[in-house]
């Protein structure tokens, strides 16, 4: 298999494309540090793309903390715009195919049907903008590219909801979650497999693509599934967004349509809730 290079390996996505590419047995496959392949530092990047000449390129880079880039633009923009912008000219001086991860937060959410491709962006944070101007530097630039935009990701690794779920429901009795946005947990571990999966099966089959687990919750479905599993003892109360105001809005439906992904690759996708026993396990 032609080289593939790794960008934002240090992050949750990152970790679970190494656990998955050792168990796969793909050895050319390279994770360097964020020291060494920075997005935003273009002669740092031309060393990895000379070193490795890779086949495939995956961003897993981002800027991710949504209410901190409300405040926070021109790094939020840096990383999610700046820095993509440079994987794409490097990408096409080498003849590199993109795998670039983006996100259900360009969308509004403000409709109660699943997600297409095709659905009209119109973000409303400073995160998802920032992430939709680093898909439109990949689709204006490149015609090797996959963009997968994927939702609400967590794993053993990283900070995500699970963990924190687990934390909190290890020192409190009761807890108050939303339960008017909806959406679906994804495992990065899913993410990661399908991914790879990509690459092993080689089509030409360019463009943007939605993935996330199967199937339908609001946050307050997670944390009660989350605690369920685990067989922690918390009492957990259904709130509304607006009793729980953030510095950054979010979509209230953010459900993708996955049918594009799974008949382009031939791909199951697990249920949410089956894959958040398999995290479960592996924490516990």
């Amino acid at each position: 298999m032609n080289n593939i290079v790794v960008f934002g390996a240090s992050g949750q996505l990152g970790q679970c494309l190494k656990v998955v590419a050792e168990t796969l047995g793909i050895g050319s496959i390279y994770f360097p540090s964020e020291t060494e392949a920075n997005i935003l530092d273009k002669e740092a990047i031309g060393k990895i793309f000379n070193n490795y000449q890779p086949a495939w390129c995956i961003n897993c880079a981002a800027y991710t903390a949504v209410d901190r880039a409300e405040d926070d633009v021109d790094m939020a923009r840096q990383i999610n715009k700046t820095g993509v912008e440079n994987l794409v000219d490097f990408c096409l001086q080498h003849d590199t195919t993109l795998i670039h991860i983006s996100t259900d937060f360009i969308f509004k959410g403000d409709k109660p049907v699943p997600l297409r491709e095709t659905d009209e962006a119109e973000p409303i944070s400073v995160y998802g903008l920032t992430k939709l101007e680093g898909e439109e530097a990949v689709v204006y630039t490149l015609e090797k590219y996959y963009t997968l935009r994927t939702s609400w990701l967590y794993s053993e690794y990283g900070n995500n909801f699970v963990k924190t779920m687990l934390k909190l429901g290890s020192e409190r009795d009761e807890l108050k979650i939303i339960a008017d946005q909806t959406g679906t947990p994804t495992y990065a571990m899913d993410l990661a497999s399908t991914i790879l999966w990509i690459i092993i099966k080689d089509i030409a089959a360019y463009g943007t693509y939605h993935f996330s687990n199967e199937g339908v919750a609001s946050w307050y479905d997670f944390a009660k599934a989350i605690f369920d599993i685990s067989g922690t003892q918390v009492n957990v109360i259904p709130i509304k967004t607006s009793e729980y105001p953030t510095r950054a809005t979010r979509p209230a439906y953010s459900v993708m349509d996955k049918s594009k992904i799974k008949q382009t690759f031939d791909i199951e996708i697990p249920y949410w809730r089956d894959s958040l026993i398999t995290c479960i396990g592996k924490l516990q």
